[in-house]
Parts: structure tokens; sequence; C-alpha cells
């Protein structure tokens, strides 16, 4: 049976129905923005039935005294937060477990957090997590989410964490049989322009059903976050985490299948991206992207549902080429180079087909901008962005940048951004990938037509017939 979204019981509610619950006894561990977590514990009443221990580690040296020295020798990062997570849980073992671990579901929860500063230069963010048993003696459960805290004040922004903090910790005892509502529960009492939540994980026999890339689309389905990542093992990845510092060359389709033109695209601009002098071949990375509207069926509208297994067929194609992966709701180009260029301050390559040069160059995809095209195009093209135009077949004639004629008062535009190395032709394409056409594939594969592997990769092919993924069928 399914958990119900209780969406009306408030902040202090929560933390008082925990704290009346005999079962659930343990720890909090904060660091920075947390502190107001175990404050709302204490604030509800009876916070002595729930709370066996309260600390902050502030100090840098206590807390690699108690958690130990990190690899990345940073205190707000993912790693800092399993160290502590994994310390106080044992901890609670080690010195309850023979007391009260036949009544007792222990938990140990832990944050470490970066809060606005003073100058306000920085953005406030954060790491998340609650270690804890599902049936007293079980065996540990992890949840683990990475927050952005969005408040332009730094008491506002603690406040936010605190009752994040409180949502998860109910979460964790109440919604754990439903991670929908788990995650949605997470925003009670907290508005979407308030924090965003890009990464959560969920691991323990208790989730063996759970499959986080499918948590990552919903994150952004729901509207906690813009984009997710995940590698290609389908662990869930923090996109600053992996995009820090990179040279992200990003690869947008549909991917319904994966077709060797995709491969095509993918290696080519690779190549071609790598060829750039100001590019380190050291610190690329590449990003295939899925876009909410992609997983849609075609021509659908914005309130269409979709399809989770067809996205997670999908998704098994992606890793199974290696690839890692960004799901997001940047149905416009320069939305994501936006977002990413947040992340990284190096050159990033976009690598589409020709006719998302077309979509780019109509204006009626900017009339909410105030702008216009130029304000959208003055990030799309930022001095540090180049797209890389794969051709299209069309009537015997390939179609690329020296054949794309935009309206006529943008031809000046178009052949600035030319002029000055912001469009560039991938040459070194297969010219015997360009009459295949995706759709196309697909109905063969559905019919299991004869030869259809020809047009996919060998191993997609093997995972295709394997998993009857895509409506295959042998019959």
């Amino acid at each position: 049976m399914e958990d119900i979204h209780n969406k009306y019981i408030g902040t202090k509610q929560k933390a008082l129905a925990v704290n009346l619950d005999k079962k659930i006894y343990g720890s909090f561990a904060e660091i920075g923005a947390g502190q107001d977590v175990a404050a709302n514990f204490f604030k509800s009443g009876a916070a002595d039935g729930t709370i066996a221990k309260t600390m902050s580690a502030y100090d840098m040296a206590f807390s690699d005294a108690i958690y130990g020295v990190q690899q990345t020798k940073r205190y707000v990062s993912e790693e800092r937060l399993i160290s502590m997570l994994g310390h106080e849980y044992d901890l609670l073992i080690q010195r309850l477990a023979a007391k009260r671990g036949d009544d007792s579901t222990f938990f140990a929860f832990a944050d470490t957090f970066s809060s606005l500063n003073y100058y306000k230069t920085n953005e406030g963010h954060g790491w998340m997590g609650v270690r804890y048993q599902q049936e007293p003696n079980g065996e540990f459960h992890d949840v683990v989410l990475h927050v952005k805290l969005l408040d332009n004040d730094h008491g506002l922004q603690h406040s936010a964490v605190g009752t994040l903090g409180v949502n998860l910790l109910y979460a964790c005892f109440n919604y754990h049989k439903s991670p929908s509502v788990f995650i949605l529960s997470l925003l009670d009492d907290l508005g979407r322009d308030r924090i965003q939540i890009d990464m959560i994980r969920f691991e323990g026999p208790g989730f063996s059903e759970v499959d986080n890339r499918l948590m990552s689309l919903h994150l952004v389905k729901f509207g906690l976050s813009d984009a997710a990542v995940f590698g290609p093992d389908g662990k869930n990845l923090q996109p600053s985490e992996v995009l820090y510092k990179k040279h992200i060359m990003i690869v947008r389709g549909r991917f319904r299948p994966l077709i060797n033109i995709h491969m095509d695209m993918i290696n080519t601009g690779i190549e071609r991206f790598m060829e750039e002098p100001d590019v380190d071949p050291s610190k690329v990375i590449v990003v295939t992207e899925l876009t909410l509207q992609s997983l849609k069926e075609r021509g659908a509208d914005e309130l269409a549902e979709i399809n989770e297994k067809d996205y997670l067929d999908r998704v098994d194609i992606l890793c199974s080429m290696g690839q890692t992966v960004l799901i997001s709701n940047f149905h416009e180009y320069y939305k994501l180079v936006a977002y990413l260029s947040k992340i990284t301050s190096l050159k990033m390559g976009v690598v589409l087909g020709y006719p998302n040069l077309e979509f780019i160059f109509n204006e009626e995809h900017y009339k909410s901008l105030q702008g216009g095209i130029l304000e959208a195009f003055a990030t799309l093209f930022s001095r540090k962005v180049k797209l890389f135009i794969y051709p299209t077949l069309g009537d015997g004639i390939v179609y690329n940048s020296k054949r794309f004629f935009p309206p006529p008062h943008l031809i000046d535009l178009f052949e600035y951004l030319i002029a000055n190395d912001k469009i560039a032709d991938i040459l070194n394409y297969n010219v015997n990938n360009l009459h295949v056409q995706t759709d196309s594939v697909l109905e063969l594969v559905k019919q299991n037509a004869l030869g259809w592997e020809e047009y996919v990769p060998e191993k997609v092919a093997a995972l295709i017939k394997e998993r009857s993924l895509f409506g295959f069928s042998v019959a």
C-alpha cells in the first residue's frame, strides 16, 4: 500500500509526530547552516523521546578529528556527509543497540551547509542525509540529497534548511514506501523559490525496487530542480560535483532509440571539440541530454504524462554505451547554456543537428524575453560557447550551416556568429547514416523487421533484444 501525502501537516507538527513515536531514536550532526534542524525538534516538545545526541563540529580541525580527513579537502561535500552519517550511526549501534535495539528504529541525521556570506558573493548549498532503520534491528538505509539555497538572506536560508531537515526525517519514517510522495513532501512548508534539490539517492534493502535514475526524473518533473545528472552506472550525481571546471560537450536528443547517427554525432563532435585551441582534452566531459519535452510523444502538450518505462528504456541504452546523462527542463538552448555556465567557466560545445539550428533562429521561442532573440543569443553565444552543426539529408541535399538561410533581418546576425567562430560544421561525418531517421528505426524495432540491427550499435541491438525494449517482440 502506497503512502498518502499529507500536505496539511506543518513543520512543528511533523517534528512533534516524530518525537512522540517511541520507536524513533537517534542523533543529529550539523555543520554550517543546518543548525535549525535539531532546533525544530527541541522546540516542538517531547524531544527527549527522539534525540540521543546533537552536535556541531563547526571548526575544521574538530571536524577532521571526529570524521577523518577527506580526500577532497572540502567540508561541504558528499564525502564529508557520508563520513558523518557512518560515524554517528555506528556510535548509536555500539552504545545503544544492546539496551534498546529491540524496540527502536535508530537514525543518524547529518548535514553540512554553506549559506550566504556577509557580502552575498557566494551561493548557498549543502548536503543532507539520513541513515536509519525501517524496523528494529534491521539493516540501515540511506537517503542522501544535495540542496541549493535560493533565499537572498542568511537567516532565511538557515530556516529553509531547518524545515527541509524535518521534512526529510519525517519522510524517512512515513513515506518510504512511495518515493514519489517522499520527494514531493520535501517541499512542505517551502516553496520552489526557496530551495532546489538537484540530487537524491535512496539506498538499502527497503529501497531495492527504487530506480534512482527515475528519481532524477522526478526531481525535474516535480519542479524541485531544473536539471539532474547520473552516470553510466545509474548512480545519481550532483551536477556541480561532476561538471565543475570541465569542458562540457553536450548532445541533446530523443534517443528513442540510440542509433548509429547519434553515436556518429557524439564521436565526431568530440573529435571536433578537441581540436579547439582553448580546450584542454584532459578536462572534457561528454553529456547526453534528455529534456522533459523529448520524453513525451512528438506533438504532445505540456500536460502530457511521461511514460516512465520508455524513459528508463532510453536510459538503459545510454548507460550501456557509457554515457553521462542529464535530465533537464530547458526546452530552449540558451537556458541550458545559462545553467551550465554557472557550473563551469571553461569552454563548452553544443552538438546539434541542422533542424535545431532552424529552431534556434526561430524568434517564436523568445517572445517571453524583453530583449527577444538578442537577449537569448547574448547567453547562448557567450564567449566560451560554440555550436557544432551535424548535417541533415533532405531531397538528396546535405544541409549544414553553409545551406542555412535565416529570415532576411537575421542574416547579418547569423553571419556575425559564423565570422566570429561561434558556429561550425562537423565535416568528418559518416554520410551513410544521413538517410536514417530515428522514428523509422523505432518502427522497424517494434515490427522486428529484417535488418533493423544494422542501424543501431551492436551493443544496443543486443540490449533491445535481451530486454524487449521499445516494443520489440520476437513473436
